[in-house]
């Protein structure tokens, strides 16, 4: 699965608020790179978190941040004027538009014109190719929380409705085309096992669906891992010896029961998402105590041995013959 979804050209990934959408982001931009491709991550969020986690300021142009790996904001007004940078002839003349209040105006009050651009300055930067770097590039979308990121994905249709056979419409339909073809975009959701998160999962799922975009995958993070069962919890409450006392292996049982439990309602949770959405699931450990680019890196490895193991069954099958 991780190799057909490296295989796409755009990589738009969603989530709910607090399920760890942006470092998933990061690390599957770090295990594109790790494939040989080049990556770009395009972070929606206007306060830039990953670009305070790569240590480099903000920018609405691609910004190197590690070998074969760039970032940039997504922000609809500056998209919009490097579109006019491009058609405007003459300096002068455009910086009278910039600073006309009508421009200002339609800037603030176009309804879905920041959103039909940002979506555009990712339609423009997956053609872009590198002579002095052939090496296949990926953009991966950090997109906005899952109700926002319902709004954004909308817009291009609408757009096109709107529109009609206008540059404006044109352009929309471009978009619109590139989002659902699925041999060159795919959609990521990112969840956790926590009841809202899958809720809003499952009721997006749906929704995509309904206008043809239905995501490829959902990544489960933050599955916690038990190196012990319930036998080995009834072995702990069972000690006898001088310096252990009842109540602490009592205390350290219920810790432990605790875990299990936990890991249980997680597997139940993805049983629920892959029942409800017929796609598949990958689960991305809990790393507690890691954060930024060390979390970022551990997500990527854990990914790519994922990756590799999928290859194996190819492998075998093409020794046998």
């Amino acid at each position: 699965m991780l190799n057909e979804i490296l295989a796409r050209r755009v990589l738009i990934v969603l989530g709910k608020g607090g399920v760890g959408k942006t470092i998933v982001s990061a690390a599957l931009a770090k295990l594109a790179t790790m494939s040989g491709a080049r990556a770009l991550i395009m972070e929606y969020d206007a306060r830039a978190p990953l670009a305070a986690t790569f240590g480099v300021a903000p920018s609405f142009v691609p910004t190197d941040v590690a070998p074969n790996l760039a970032l940039m904001t997504l922000d609809g007004r500056a998209a919009l004027e490097q579109y006019l940078r491009s058609v405007v002839p003459g300096r002068m003349l455009l910086k009278a538009v910039f600073a006309s209040r009508l421009y200002q105006f339609f800037v603030q009050a176009a309804p879905g014109l920041r959103e039909l651009m940002m979506l555009g300055k990712i339609y423009f930067e997956a053609g872009q190719t590198d002579a002095k770097r052939p090496a296949r590039r990926i953009i991966i979308v950090d997109a906005p929380a899952s109700g926002q990121a319902m709004s954004l994905l909308k817009m291009p249709t609408a757009a096109r409705a709107t529109f009609g056979a206008s540059i404006v419409g044109v352009e929309a339909g471009n978009i619109s085309r590139m989002m659902r073809d699925r041999r060159s975009t795919a959609i990521i959701q990112v969840t956790t096992a926590d009841s809202l998160s899958i809720s809003e999962t499952i009721e997006t799922h749906a929704n995509l669906s309904r206008i043809h975009l239905a995501p490829v995958a959902v990544l489960f993070n933050r599955m916690p891992r038990s190196a012990f069962d319930a036998d080995d919890i009834s072995a702990l409450t069972n000690r006898r010896g001088p310096h252990l006392r009842k109540k602490d292996l009592e205390h350290l049982a219920e810790l432990a029961k605790s875990e299990l439990n936990r890991a249980a309602d997680a597997r139940k949770a993805i049983a629920k998402i892959r029942v409800e959405t017929g796609g598949p699931v990958l689960e991305i450990a809990e790393h507690s105590g890691l954060s930024g680019i060390e979390l970022i890196d551990c997500i990527a490895a854990e990914l790519e041995l994922a990756r590799k193991r999928e290859d194996e069954p190819a492998a075998r099958a093409m020794h046998r013959h």
